[in-house]
């Protein structure tokens, strides 16, 4: 019997477009063998591939002035019913993520009701998961939500913006640890695929032998990377030295629809 697996992706407000999310879903599917039903959690659904299985945003009962829109992914997602799935495994991709290989062992390597993330790069130590992609069973992460429910002032106090901060802390006070995708399977584009600031203006930022997926936080955007761009937004002067890369253009085979 083939394994079908379940992909969520969350998108609301315009920083993020229909065609995100159905490029996200066709790149996924190009890269399994296994049957996969995907998810968006949405405020607009309009636009989507009608293959695409739509819900609103999980909701989260707080106060508007205590609203931080950000843990709508990190704490909206951990709803013990999400999408009717309780009790199902899913695996969580952002939008700003480019799938480079093939997604099989991925699916496979969790365990009964592992938690597993992204090591940070940006962290010393393991206490810190990188959200641009990891799984966990649905029904075993509600407290997450119901405390930010019932807590928002204090824990907005104590991680700010830092979600992703939030859910790996109340993710170790579960389990004891955080587990990780292996090393090679997930990098960052910053920094695993441009080259080291001072060459960026002479060397096309490569993509790392065994990756899986390339995770785009911040800037560049895929577009603008492929463009040579590294944002839509005016950089300073100074900082052109070091936010800079070379058209690249071989993400252009992963980003079409």
């Amino acid at each position: 019997m083939l394994m079908k697996y379940n992909i969520v992706t969350i998108k609301w407000g315009d920083k993020y477009s229909p065609d995100d999310v159905n490029r996200l879903y066709h790149s996924v599917r190009e890269n399994t063998n296994f049957e996969v039903q995907f998810y968006c959690f949405t405020d607009n659904p309009q636009g989507l591939d009608e293959s695409i299985i739509q819900y609103p945003l999980p909701p989260i009962q707080i106060l508007d002035e205590h609203k931080h829109y950000i843990y709508l992914k990190e704490a909206g997602l951990c709803d013990d019913y999400l999408g009717h799935l309780k009790m199902q495994r899913v695996f969580f991709f952002d939008l700003d993520v480019v799938i480079v290989g093939n997604l099989d062992d991925l699916f496979a390597y969790p365990k009964n009701d592992e938690f597993v993330i992204i090591n940070d790069w940006n962290t010393k130590g393991n206490h810190v998961g990188q959200a641009s992609m990891y799984s966990w069973m649905v029904g075993t992460l509600g407290h997450i939500k119901e405390e930010y429910e019932q807590r928002p002032h204090e824990i907005i106090q104590e991680f700010g913006t830092a979600s992703q901060e939030y859910l790996s802390n109340r993710v170790i006070q579960k389990y004891g640890q955080l587990i990780f995708w292996p090393k090679s399977w997930c990098v960052s584009f910053k920094q695993h695929c441009l080259p080291v600031w001072y060459l960026r203006y002479f060397k096309t930022p490569v993509c790392p032998e065994g990756v899986k997926v390339i995770a785009f936080h911040g800037d560049p955007k895929p577009a603008n990377a492929v463009k040579g761009q590294w944002s839509d937004k005016k950089i300073p002067w100074y900082k052109k030295i070091y936010k800079h890369t070379k058209p690249t253009v071989w993400l252009n085979r992963y980003l079409q629809d």
